[in-house]
């Protein structure tokens, strides 16, 4: 079949068949063997019997794509659930790979690993695309064989046969726009990269913009959750109206009838964009199925597979993407490097785990350059060597000139000095004096962070994380923890690179994202709730910290400015003496107001000793109360 189908030309004359035909799911089977026997002369079969958004999605692939393509086979591939896909499927899949295994070989996964090297596919609905067994694929193909990883998926058998199907399309001519919409950076505009951000959001209709062009590629990075993605007032959204919602899964504000958080008239469907590959730099963009927030109608993953796009690039869990991705990402759309190897490659230096996946298969080997190297963090020595003499007249900028707590951490700082820089405890004091001084100030400053990070969460204090991660180097050291949630994740520390920059060291779960900060020597924290609290209810917190050394802690539990008013947190603060490196749990209660909007919600609690803030955020969901 590969030797038979070679490539068409795009700009087909007119009047000439459609590269898609529209079949019922009987006839799909037939159609598959028809088209396998004639690849050259007859359209892709499509099965959008009851799907007016597939049927929408077929019609704007008419205007992106011009001609049939020879896919090129990856080494293994794997169809999950295949009894459950529409017959037809697996035949349809079979050129995109070399060998083909039955799925029970995931069993024994390293036997599989040994005798299955090479690039892999798995082809299965998204329900099947659960942390087991893809977080073990994964992690398997990282940093591995060439484009590791591809997945062909959607939200059911009829959306996993429309993205086999435009596997077989390749651009028509003219279609070769590349964009970016950034809410998080102002990159430089490279020649031939069309580049939106913040400045473009307030006189450009980028609504316009982005469903008015037919792209080659296009890139959205934005803050958002795995329904959307925000671009200023402007939102890219994952809602699909055709598909049907679960019953007892939770949705954001729309799915409750309430009205959407962003204005409804600068939304952007993501199904109506019109891009032969979709990337969507958004941290939980495209989350595992059993790691998911919302209810597939409104994951964006699945608007993007419901679309036109042959290739859609997203986040299956948290990252820290920003100009150096979006420099990377441009300059190897213009080169033709492939979307996945690049992002992760960029972000190797600051994370140990993938953070992009790729659904849709890469181009061939021979019409791509080769992935970049992972990225390495460390600078040159010379750049250590300079930032070392400027320690020396300057300090981090973590808190700005004006803020509250300066005036009493550089008396503090003074006397730190003092008491290093000279034996003191041979002159005026003794060790015992020295150590009473400085655990008396440490109380005192101890409760005043949290006085003020508990009536202003957005505290500079509180973007240590952030700041110092971003002058830091990943150790390559990665212990395997258990979240919260009771699903693996993966504590790693990043190295500061300057004196006064503190490593900082982050617990990452699939599911939960960013589930746990602090500092070396600082208490350790989790956060245990229900997963979902009624309207006017109390969510019941256990927060279990281990404190670094023996002596007082202060904590205390914050939910987002936007919920504040709908919530109070009793305890404010609480006060506990702990032993050193016992676990130990303390209660918080957080009662909901009658009228709080139903959707995801997070809460983090937060510890504070010796100047040190740990934190552990934890999601859950508002539910409609029950009467």
């Amino acid at each position: 079949m590969n030797a038979a189908l070679t490539h068409q030309r795009a700009d087909r004359p007119s009047g000439q068949a459609p590269l898609f035909r529209q079949v019922t799911r009987q006839e799909f089977p037939e159609a598959v063997r028809e088209f396998l026997d004639r690849p050259r002369h007859l359209p892709v079969p499509v099965p959008t019997e009851g799907r007016p958004d597939l049927t929408a999605s077929v019609d704007l692939a008419g205007r992106l794509y011009g001609g049939l393509r020879r896919p090129h086979p990856l080494d293994t591939g794997i169809v999950l659930g295949a009894a459950h896909l529409p017959e037809g499927l697996a035949e349809l899949a079979r050129p995109f790979g070399r060998t083909w295994v039955d799925e029970e070989e995931l069993a024994d996964f390293a036997a599989f690993r040994a005798r299955h090297g090479g690039s892999l596919l798995i082809v299965g609905c998204y329900d099947r695309l659960t942390l087991d067994p893809v977080r073990a694929l994964l992690m398997a193909t990282y940093r591995g064989a060439r484009h590791g990883l591809t997945l062909l998926s959607g939200r059911d058998g009829a959306s996993v046969c429309w993205n086999v199907a435009k596997q077989y399309a390749q651009p028509a001519p003219g279609v070769d726009a590349l964009g970016l919409f950034t809410d998080t950076d102002r990159p430089p505009r490279l020649p031939g990269v069309r580049v939106f951000d913040d400045r473009d959001f307030e006189n450009t209709d980028i609504q316009a913009e982005i469903l008015g062009t037919r792209w080659l590629r296009v890139g959205f990075q934005g803050h958002g959750k795995d329904d959307s993605v925000n671009l200023g007032e402007f939102t890219i959204c994952g809602l699909n109206p055709s598909a049907p919602a679960v019953p007892g899964l939770l949705g954001p504000r729309c799915a409750y009838g309430l009205p959407c958080y962003k204005p409804e008239d600068k939304l952007v469907p993501l199904n109506r964009v019109e891009a032969v590959e979709l990337v969507l730099s958004a941290c939980n963009s495209g989350p595992l199925a059993d790691l998911a927030l919302y209810d597939p109608k409104y994951q964006l993953l699945l608007n993007a597979l419901d679309g036109p796009a042959r290739t859609v690039v997203s986040a299956v869990s948290v990252h820290d993407s920003d100009r150096p991705e979006n420099v990377a990402w441009m300059r190897g759309a213009l080169a033709g490097a492939d979307s996945v190897d690049t992002l992760n490659a960029s972000l190797a230096g600051s994370h140990p785990y993938p953070a992009f996946m790729r659904f849709g298969l890469p181009e061939a080997p021979e019409d791509t350059p080769a992935p970049p190297a992972p990225a390495d963090h460390r600078p040159d020595p010379l750049l250590l060597t300079v930032g070392s003499r400027l320690t020396a007249y300057l300090a981090s900028d973590l808190l700005p000139h004006h803020h509250a707590l300066r005036p009493r951490l550089t008396k503090l700082a003074r006397k730190v000095d003092l008491w290093t820089a000279r034996p003191t405890h041979a002159a005026d004091q003794s060790p015992e004096q020295i150590t009473a001084s400085l655990t008396a100030d440490l109380q005192s400053l101890d409760h005043a962070i949290t006085e003020q990070i508990s009536a202003d969460p957005e505290t500079e204090l509180m973007n240590y994380p952030a700041h110092f991660g971003d002058r830091s180097t990943l150790d390559p050291r990665v212990q395997e923890v258990t979240c919260h949630c009771g699903r693996p994740a993966q504590e790693f520390t990043r190295r500061g690179l300057l004196p006064y920059v503190l490593d900082t060291t982050c617990a990452v779960c699939m599911r939960c994202g960013d589930v746990t900060f602090r500092i070396p020597d600082a208490p350790a924290l989790l956060a245990h709730a229900a997963d979902t609290v009624g309207q006017g209810e109390v969510l019941e917190v256990r927060a279990t910290v281990t404190a670094a050394r023996t002596g007082p802690v202060r904590l205390g539990l914050f939910v987002p400015t936007y919920l504040r008013e709908d919530t109070t947190v009793e305890p404010a603060v609480i006060r506990r003496r702990l032993t050193g490196g016992r676990g130990e749990d303390v209660a918080f209660r957080v009662r909901f107001a009658p009228g709080t909007a139903p959707q995801a919600y997070y809460f983090t609690v937060f510890a504070v000793q010796d100047l040190a803030v740990s934190t552990a955020r934890r999601h859950f969901g508002v539910v409609p109360r029950t009467v």
